[in-house]
């Protein structure tokens, strides 16, 4: 099972599509709340260099917004 893990917020439309993608399909993954750990909200500032959630990580690689297509491959659920 691949490593999955969001940078997410509560009020995050695509982040709540992305975690039901997840579920939906028996994907486990880690969430980081990053509206209340800053520290958490700190590390997804310098693994991507993005302010924006989500920030989702499989594995190594990084996904930006909930771009489904490319979770897909990565997860090789497509």
């Amino acid at each position: 099972m691949k490593k999955v893990e969001i940078y997410s917020t509560p009020t995050c439309h695509y982040c709540n599509l992305a975690k039901d993608y997840f579920d939906s399909e028996g994907v486990e993954y880690t969430e980081y709340n990053v509206a209340e750990d800053i520290a958490k909200r700190q590390e997804m500032v310098e693994r991507s260099g993005q302010m924006g959630v989500p920030v989702i990580f499989i594995e190594d690689e990084m996904v930006i917004g909930f771009n489904q297509p490319r979770i897909e491959g990565l997860l090789g659920t497509s």
